[in-house]
């Protein structure tokens, strides 16, 4: 039987692995990490469990199809349930808006802050219905290895205008600066700038209305656990603590994988869940690489990273939405500090998670766990961290305690805090970004990174950095893409019993 190797148990990994077996493939996955999950591990500190990684949980269709491979059904092993308003946004001024998928509320909404915009905003969300219909329907599991996957769309997308920021096409169809931020920022929690992130990415709007935002009960890990339980069930191998060295590559493909402590794991093809950019500057040594040589992959643009703080309290919030967007006095120069000046600003714009809106057990009774977000430059900028995070921290805090969560700082019972350089170290992510890849016009389909490698054959990538993009609904997609490209096993998949696809209700 054919083996299958993959390297990395992100979102990206867990899903291509379950592709992979049902193809015929015996598969093992080796995740660096002594927990499953990569960016979505857990933390536990004092009683208090905080997801690590993504907590917005859309299109949960892409996680149904996983389970259905097996003639499984998700509610079975995880429970997504609804949440209402999807996002807070909290404005400096005092006002806030509460973005739903009710039209109706909606609308309403909008006509308090901007009648004027009622309009504007049904024209941006039809113009985001047919971004959707090319950008996510069309083309988010189809593959872009060739030039000509790319230039075949190019008419669409100038027809959308595709080529102009998402900023500048929600600004071209609504007026107030409130609501064009509201309407705008979506793109940053795929690791782009507004401002310049292209106009395809409008689509993220139309995807939330369509399916909705949803939560795990138990945390997003509850879905990581859910996929590992569904692995052992269908006889994958997951191996932890088990980081690779090297992909060993003899005449021009991938045959083996060497790990840290010097174990050799042999394989008829190799999936990478990895950070494409260390994989070919450090671990293909061998390969003789051209296209995707050390030198080019390492110029290429990378995301903004994060500082995330974790805290916990001992009385709870209930007046505090699952998500709340925080916004500051500046939005444009604020993104250009992190994206452009590489800068640490004193000024924050927030994403504030409290899941003690939807699921209580995350924290002790009557206590509530948090996490909160601030986008700052990668590792590049050249911050010291070791000096600056507890004062950084703090002064989130401060925000906190005036803007959203009265008495916070005396009511704290349990903090900590990554930042940059946890994702640069312990999830080895190329400058410490936190979505691989920054997603401009040159760095996507096409250009992003290819899911199947053209210069080492058996190769293969999902995740982040890889078409179509960073997000869950993006990793998802990635290993759509890779089942697509993928060899074949010796084991033909017409020996293999077709499973029925079930309706989950």
């Amino acid at each position: 039987m054919s083996h299958a190797v993959v390297i990395g148990s992100g979102f990206g990994g867990l899903a291509s692995a379950i592709r992979l077996a049902r193809l015929g493939y015996k598969t093992t996955i080796l995740e660096a990490g002594a927990m499953a999950g990569g960016r979505a591990r857990v933390f536990e500190q004092d009683g208090f469990r905080f997801d690590a990684g993504p907590t917005v949980v859309t299109a949960p269709h892409l996680f149904d199809e996983l389970f259905e491979l097996w003639g499984k059904n998700r509610e079975e092993y995880v429970k997504f349930v609804p949440v209402d308003p999807f996002y807070r946004c909290s404005f400096s001024d005092g006002s806030h808006f509460d973005y739903v998928g009710d039209e109706e509320r909606l609308l309403e909404q909008i006509a308090q802050l901007s009648p004027v915009d009622v309009r504007g905003y049904q024209k941006l969300v039809e113009h985001s219905k047919r971004i959707f219909a090319i950008g996510y329907t069309q083309l988010a599991d189809q593959p872009f290895g060739k030039l000509s996957d790319m230039l075949r769309i190019v008419p669409d997308l100038a027809r959308l205008s595709a080529y102009r920021s998402v900023y500048g096409l929600v600004a071209s169809h609504i007026r107030d600066e409130r609501l064009r931020q509201v309407f705008s920022f979506e793109p940053l929690l795929v690791g782009g700038n507004p401002m310049r992130v292209p106009g395809i990415y409008l689509l993220i709007h139309w995807l939330e209305r369509k399916w909705g935002v949803h939560y795990a009960l138990g945390g997003t890990f509850a879905i990581v656990s859910a996929l590992v339980r569904l692995l052992d069930e269908v006889g994958v191998e997951l191996r932890l603590n088990s980081p690779v060295e090297e992909i060993e590559v003899v005449a021009g493909r991938a045959q083996a994988v060497r790990l840290l402590n010097g174990d050799r794991v042999q394989a008829d093809v190799i999936v990478s869940n990895a950070d494409p950019t260390i994989v070919y500057s450090k671990m293909l040594k061998a390969a003789g690489l051209k296209k995707n040589s050390p030198e080019k992959v390492t110029k290429k643009r990378q995301s903004m990273s994060l500082f995330v703080g974790y805290f916990g309290t001992n009385k709870t919030y209930p007046a505090t939405r699952h998500h709340t967007i925080i916004m500051g006095q500046r939005y444009k120069g604020l993104l250009q500090d992190v994206f452009d000046r590489k800068t640490l600003a004193d000024d924050f714009s927030l994403y504030l998670h409290r899941p003690g809106a939807s699921d209580p057990n995350m924290a002790p009774a009557n206590k509530e766990a948090f996490y909160v977000l601030s986008p700052v430059p990668n590792q590049q900028s050249g911050i010291d961290w070791e000096e600056r995070q507890s004062a950084y921290f703090d002064a989130i805090l401060k925000v906190l305690e005036e803007r959203e969560l009265p008495g916070l700082t005396s009511h704290l019972e349990t903090r900590f805090a990554v930042d940059p350089r946890y994702f640069q170290g312990e999830l080895r992510s190329q400058h410490g970004a936190a979505f691989g890849l920054e997603p401009i016009m040159t760095q996507s389909a096409y250009f992003r990174y290819h899911n199947r490698c053209s210069e080492v054959s058996g190769l293969y990538f999902v995740g982040a950095s890889t078409h179509p993009g960073a997000g869950l609904p993006g990793v998802l997609c990635s290993a759509k893409v890779m089942e697509r490209v993928v060899e074949r096993p010796r084991l033909s998949p017409s020996r293999i019993k077709p499973v029925p696809s079930l309706a989950v209700q």
